[in-house]
């Protein structure tokens, strides 16, 4: 069934020249005023920066990475990070323009990010971590087929490249999907 989400969508593997769009459609998915527009704003529990250019521009760069970039229309509208860890792929720095939250974009990107992990690398798993009081983002994960699997590790409190925390509870959380 397709929706306007998925309407001439192009998936590419971002460059270099793409790293300044990619940071500024991370940055407005997560954090600040313009998050708020959507649904995964983390505004209320981090401040300050999501990433940065030199963080972007190490995962278009890593071996075994790739930075899947989506485009409408010729625009930047999300973004993915996979990368290729043995048995299984790691899902992250995953971004949708606020704007464009809620019409089902996010579940087209995640869906070929899967395909891609699938084919490419052969994996029968897709592993990402998610701040554990981020309930409504991880039940949107759990109904695209993740399960918590109770296995935390601690928030980088202190490194600001991951943000200023406005809370003193904040954890990663491992959701694992089996690919088949």
């Amino acid at each position: 069934m397709g929706t306007a989400a998925d309407a001439a969508l192009t998936f590419r593997d971002a460059t270099d020249a793409d790293v300044d769009a990619l940071v500024e459609l991370i940055e407005s998915a997560y954090r600040g005023e313009s998050s708020r527009a959507g649904w995964t704003t983390e505004a209320d529990i981090l401040q300050g920066q999501r990433t940065d250019p030199e963080g972007v521009l190490e995962v278009v760069e890593a071996p075994d990475s790739r930075l899947l970039t989506v485009e409408r229309e010729g625009r930047i509208v999300a973004c993915c990070q996979l990368e290729h860890r043995g048995d299984h792929a790691y899902f992250g720095m995953f971004a949708v323009s606020p704007a464009l939250q809620g019409a089902g974009l996010g579940r087209a990107v995640i869906a070929e990010a899967e395909r891609q992990a699938r084919e490419s690398w052969g994996v029968t798993e897709m592993h990402m971590t998610v701040i554990t009081v981020r309930e409504d983002l991880i039940a949107w994960y759990e109904r695209r087929g993740y399960r918590r699997t109770g296995r935390t590790t601690p928030f980088p409190y202190g490194d600001e490249r991951f943000g200023i925390p406005q809370r003193d509870d904040l954890a990663f959380e491992l959701l694992v999907k089996e690919l088949v």
